[in-house]
């Protein structure tokens, strides 16, 4: 017969960062975990994705045993990252922050496919595209860079 469960807590750590501190202590310690074996279990299965912000579900069963999903990282924290910005846009439907390729876009959306609401990569391109929008990045074919002189004459002009 399986466990019966009592909670299901989502959290958002740091991958290989998990501590007893707050938000996963008081989440935890509040339903009778053993925080440190949590901690423990976390960081020695995100440890390959330093840094990254890891969604991760924690199943509590009613003899305060439990089990944990994790997920793959926000499409937002991907994004950020590719196109290199620290934040998203306060303004995106005006102000747009930073560019991104299409190919990088797909390469995130292969990299989230597991966690998508999507039959295929078409459709999960269009998700992240939408999450890029949302954010005031723009998606481009392909960025080309250039150089200081050429926008220092479009701006004289």
């Amino acid at each position: 017969m399986a466990k019966e469960i009592s909670v299901k807590i989502k959290l958002q750590i740091p991958a290989g960062a998990a501590n007893p501190a707050p938000p996963v202590g008081p989440a935890l310690g509040q339903h009778g975990v053993n925080i440190m074996e949590f901690c423990k279990a976390f960081n020695e299965r995100t440890k390959k994705g330093e840094g990254m912000i890891v969604p991760v579900i924690i199943t509590v069963y009613k003899d305060r045993s439990f089990s944990f999903i994790t997920k793959t990282p926000p499409a937002s924290i991907l994004l950020k990252k590719a196109a290199g910005l620290a934040k998203a846009s306060g303004t995106p439907g005006k102000e747009k922050i930073g560019k991104v390729t299409k190919a990088q876009v797909r390469e995130i959306a292969k990299m989230k496919m597991p966690d998508l609401n999507a039959s295929d990569i078409e459709q999960a391109v269009k998700i992240v595209e939408g999450t890029a929008r949302s954010m005031g990045i723009e998606v481009v074919t392909e960025i080309i860079q250039e150089s200081k002189e050429e926008e220092s004459e479009k701006v004289g002009k």
